[in-house]
C-alpha cells in the first residue's frame, strides 16, 4: 500500500517470476525439479525444488548466457556461456563448482525437444535478450582442425593449443614437480609433491631401470620423468613432445641440472623416431591424444623401438563406461582437441598384437581425483596470477575441466591404468612377485 493513498502497490514481476512457469514445463517437466537455484542478472531467484542438502546456486551474469544455452542446448552451449564468465557458480571455494556439477548430473537425461527450444528462445526475446547478438567466441576455444583425423600434422595444432601455453601458468597449477599425471598417494592428505616424486619412481622401478640403459620418453612434458630417472637411476634418456614450448622448458631444466650429454630432447611425434633400440620406453599420459584408428599403430612403433627384452609402460586414462565419441563436447572442443579415451581392452588388444607380452596391469582411479583437487587448489590459491599468466579463459576452462574430470573419475566413468608390457625375445628381468624392488630406486653417482 502506498502511505496515504489507499491504493495497492503494482510490483513489476521479475525475470524469475516469468520464467519459472516456462522452464517447469521443458523437457517434459525435468527442470521443475531443480537440484539447484538459478540467480537471475536483475538479482530475481529461481529457487531450487529438490535441493540436495544446500544446494548450489547458479549464476547467470549475462543474458547472452541464455541465448548461447537456446541456441546450442548441450555442452557447447553451456561451455561458452561459462568460458566467457556470462554463466557463473556462487562461491569461490574449489568444492563450490564440484558441487554444481554434481547436481546438473542430476539433469543430464532432460532433453530438449524442437518445441522446448522454440519456446525457450521466444522466451530468451521477450525477456529482451538480444538474440542476434551472440556471445563471441571465447580465444580459448580450440581452432577448428582440418586434414585427416590424426595425421601429423593434425596433431601437432591439437596437441599444441592445449600444451603451447606459458610455462608460469603450468608451474601454477602443476607446482615445483611439473608432472602433468596423476600422482600416487601413499594416503589422501599426502602432499602433492611427494605423492608426484612416488609416482615418478614406481615407473623407474617397474621398467626396471639400471645404470647406462638408455629409455625413452614418449610425451615427455617438461622432462619430470627424464631428470628423475637420469638422476636416480643413471640411464640415459630420449625425450619427445609435440610442443616447442615444452621441450623449450625441458631443456632449460635439464641443462639447470648440469645434465648436458645425458638427455636428449626433441620435438617430435613417436611415428617419427627412428633410433632404437631403447631397453625402456615410458609413455605416460600421452596414450589419450592417439586416437582409436592409430592405437595399433602406436603399439607398434613402441614395440619395434624397444629392444628384445625390453619393457614398455603405457600410462593413460581409459573410458571406464561406454560412450561414443563426439566433437560437441567442452573437453573436445576448450580442452583436448582430438583426444580419445579408449577401453583398457583396446589398449591391451593393440599391445598383444604389436607383438608385446602384458605382464603387469594396476588401476589408479582413485589417485586422480585427489590430483585434480590438488591442482585446483592450487589455481584457487593463485588464480589472479594464473590469469595474468594466460588470461581469464583459460583460467576459466582449467577450473571447469579440472572440477568436471575430478567427479567423472569418482564415478567410475573414467579410470587411469598403468600397463607394463615387455618385447619377447630375451631374458626380461621381471621379479617373480610384487611389489617393485625398492632399491632399484636409490640414487646413483651420474657421470659427467
Amino acid at each position: 500500500m502506498r502511505a496515504g493513498s489507499g491504493k495497492p502497490r503494482l510490483v513489476a514481476p521479475t525475470l524469475a517470476d516469468r520464467f519459472a512457469p516456462a522452464l517447469d514445463r521443458l523437457a517434459g517437466g525435468a527442470f521443475a525439479r531443480r537440484p539447484l537455484a538459478i540467480r537471475l542478472w536483475d538479482g530475481s531467484e529461481l529457487p531450487a525444488t529438490a535441493p540436495d542438502g544446500a544446494p548450489p546456486t547458479l549464476h547467470v551474469r549475462d543474458p547472452r548466457a541464455l541465448t548461447a544455452i537456446a541456441v546450442h542446448p548441450d555442452e557447447l552451449g553451456l561451455g561458452r556461456a561459462w568460458v566467457s564468465g556470462a554463466l557463473d557458480v556462487e562461491g569461490d571455494g574449489t568444492d563450490d563448482l564440484e558441487r554444481a556439477l554434481a547436481a546438473a548430473e542430476q539433469l543430464r537425461g532432460a532433453h530438449l525437444s524442437l518445441a522446448d527450444r522454440v519456446r525457450a528462445m521466444r522466451l530468451v526475446r521477450s525477456a529482451g535478450v538480444p538474440l542476434l547478438r551472440p556471445l563471441p567466441a571465447p580465444v580459448a576455444e580450440a581452432p577448428r582442425l582440418h586434414g585427416r583425423r590424426h595425421s601429423l600434422r593434425r596433431d601437432r595444432v591439437a596437441v599444441r593449443h592445449h600444451y603451447d601455453v606459458p610455462t608460469s601458468f603450468y608451474r601454477i597449477v602443476l607446482g615445483p614437480s611439473m608432472v602433468y599425471s596423476c600422482a600416487y598417494f601413499a594416503e589422501p592428505a599426502e602432499p602433492l609433491e611427494a605423492a608426484q616424486e612416488r609416482k615418478l619412481d614406481l615407473v623407474c622401478r617397474k621398467l626396471g631401470l639400471r645404470p647406462g640403459q638408455r629409455l625413452l620418453d614418449v610425451g615427455c612434458g617438461w622432462g619430470s620423468l627424464l631428470l628423475h630417472a637420469v638422476q636416480r637411476y643413471g640411464v640415459r634418456a630420449v625425450g619427445i613432445t609435440l610442443s616447442p614450448s615444452q621441450a623449450r622448458e625441458a631443456r632449460r631444466r635439464v641443462a639447470e641440472a648440469d645434465l648436458h650429454g645425458r638427455v636428449e630432447v626433441r620435438v617430435a611425434d613417436y611415428r617419427e623416431v627412428r633410433d632404437g633400440p631403447y631397453d625402456a620406453i615410458a609413455s605416460v599420459g600421452m596414450v589419450e591424444h592417439v586416437g582409436l584408428d592409430m592405437l595399433r599403430t602406436y603399439a607398434q612403433r613402441l614395440a619395434a623401438l624397444v629392444r628384445p627384452g625390453g619393457r614398455v609402460l603405457n600410462h593413460g586414462i581409459v573410458r571406464l563406461k561406454p560412450a561414443r565419441r563426439s566433437d560437441r563436447t567442452f573437453i573436445a572442443r576448450y580442452v583436448f582437441p582430438d583426444g580419445e579415451l579408449h577401453p583398457l581392452s583396446a589398449v591391451i588388444s593393440a599391445l598383444e598384437g604389436a607383438g608385446l607380452e602384458v605382464r603387469d596391469v594396476e588401476a589408479l582411479r582413485e589417485h586422480y581425483p585427489l590430483t585434480l583437487r590438488a591442482w585446483s587448489s592450487n589455481l584457487a590459491r593463485n588464480r589472479e596470477a594464473a590469469i595474468a599468466q594466460a588470461g581469464v579463459e583459460r583460467e576459466r576452462v582449467w577450473r571447469l575441466y579440472m572440477a568436471g574430470a575430478a567427479l567423472a573419475f569418482e564415478r567410475g566413468e573414467i579410470g587411469v591404468f598403468q600397463t607394463l608390457a615387455v618385447r619377447p625375445g630375451a631374458p626380461h628381468g621381471l621379479a617373480l612377485t610384487r611389489p617393485w624392488p625398492e632399491q632399484a630406486g636409490q640414487r646413483v653417482a651420474v657421470a659427467a
